[in-house]
């Protein structure tokens, strides 16, 4: 190849050709990617691993939050002890002292249990249980004049320890339902 002279003038130096030279070769580059699909394990592994990185990277998009009640199988609820079973209920009978409150339950209701204690005496109203289920109000309402202390017998589904606090409080304080 022909090489032209410059420009007059011009302080470009003339042009020249590249040496022919071998090519550079780096050491076990060349058999590494060979080795690599020939196992196919390890093509399968590496595979697997860039899948995960990919779908953790990528996180969780447009996903239901998960039920309050539901537990993932085979792991501890969380703030439970390993060993914690659930509080066995049993009924217990409570005295309303508002009969009129009582007609509006229905079997299943949540109801609050509030003990009044006489303001007279410095007392004041606490709640003794909380999300007490209603298993059974009474049948009739008849005429609740001849009932002691008045109100109304309502059948309550609560924990043991929480119906012993229900009978504690009844023999000292008047006691009335909230609704859920």
């Amino acid at each position: 190849m022909p090489v032209s002279a410059p420009a007059a003038g011009a302080d470009v130096p003339a042009r020249c050709e590249v040496p022919h030279f071998a090519p550079v070769r780096v050491r076990g580059a060349r058999y590494g990617l060979h080795r690599l699909v020939r196992s196919r394990r390890r093509a399968v592994a590496g595979g697997l691993a860039v899948t995960a990185a990919a779908l953790v990277a990528a996180g969780p998009r447009g996903t239901a939050p998960p039920h309050p009640n539901a537990a993932a199988r085979g792991h501890p609820v969380a703030g439970r002890p390993p060993g914690h079973r659930a509080a066995r209920l049993v009924t217990a009978p409570v005295r309303i002292a508002d009969a009129a409150t009582v007609r509006l339950l229905r079997p299943g209701d949540r109801v609050d249990v509030i003990a009044a204690e006489d303001p007279a005496t410095g007392g004041e109203a606490r709640v003794i249980a909380r999300g007490a289920r209603v298993a059974r109000p009474p049948e009739s309402l008849g005429d609740t004049s001849g009932t002691a202390g008045g109100g109304a017998l309502v059948a309550l589904s609560v924990p043991r320890a929480t119906a012993a606090r229900l009978a504690g409080a009844s023999a000292t304080a008047r006691l009335a339902v909230t609704l859920w």
